[in-house]
């Protein structure tokens, strides 16, 4: 129903941005990418790099082989967590533009590169690994000033890539949380302690969810949501993210 919507206003959201690029602001010269224009579409940073075989953070040494420190100290309540670009430049620029400039058109080209590059970024082959896909859900509150859930329009390309189901309505947030942006690591893990729960665990229970979103800082967010899967009896979680602030 959401990527309908979308498509249904796409012409009214051209009326308005007439296929304006959200980084540079000029219009569009790319049909294949459109609302970017070719030059950013180009420069937008696409991989991480090697990192944590857990938590998928960069870090020197034996990337990709061990867990980081900080997964080795508290292990992670999902199987990894990988990104497909670090939000940073013309990356950070078109998800602060989808999400707060309110241009769900850009998910369309997002959602194709998450597509794209996401199945080479996780370390196990998703059709062998995962029997579900799953959008990290926003509180009603939240949707309803957005008007639409960032994960629910980037996951769309993914199932249709990857020919997964996606779980959409089993897993809810039940208590708004603040913007989790100027909170240490701390603050966030206390801000989205408890803040899913799973309305249908028949949906969940036995099945390896891959949960998808559009940034990942710490964490917190998923790791919560995790938690509320595994213990509704899902078999395994892991998380694929379009970003990931990379922090160290």
């Amino acid at each position: 129903m959401a990527l309908a919507l979308v498509r249904w206003f796409d012409p009214l959201l051209d009326l308005v941005f007439p296929a304006v690029c959200p980084v540079c602001a000029t219009r569009s010269d790319d049909p294949a990418h459109r609302p970017f224009c070719g030059p950013c579409w180009t420069a937008l940073p696409v991989g991480v790099g090697p990192g944590c075989v857990v938590c998928g953070e960069p870090f020197p040494g034996l990337a990709g082989v061990l867990p980081c420190d900080a997964c080795r100290r508290a292990p992670p309540p999902y199987a990894f967590a990988r990104a497909v670009a670090p939000y940073q430049d013309g990356m950070r620029t078109a998800i602060h533009a989808l999400k707060y400039g309110r241009r769900p058109v850009l998910a369309t080209p997002l959602g194709r590169l998450l597509a794209e590059k996401g199945a080479r970024e996780v370390p196990v082959p998703l059709d062998d690994w995962a029997d579900a896909l799953m959008p990290v859900p926003l509180h009603p509150t939240r949707l309803a000033e957005r008007g639409f859930n960032q994960a629910e329009l980037l996951i769309a390309p993914c199932a249709a890539e990857w020919r997964l189901p996606v779980i959409a309505r089993a897993l809810i947030r039940i208590r708004p949380t603040v913007p989790q942006t100027d909170l240490d690591a701390e603050a966030r893990r206390a801000n989205v302690r408890d803040a899913f729960r799973v309305l249908r665990p028949s949906e969940v229970r036995g099945r390896r969810i891959l949960l998808v979103d559009d940034v990942l800082t710490t964490g917190a967010t998923v790791g919560a949501a995790a938690r509320a899967l595994q213990a509704a009896g899902a078999a395994a979680v892991a998380v694929l993210t379009l970003a990931r602030v990379v922090l160290r």
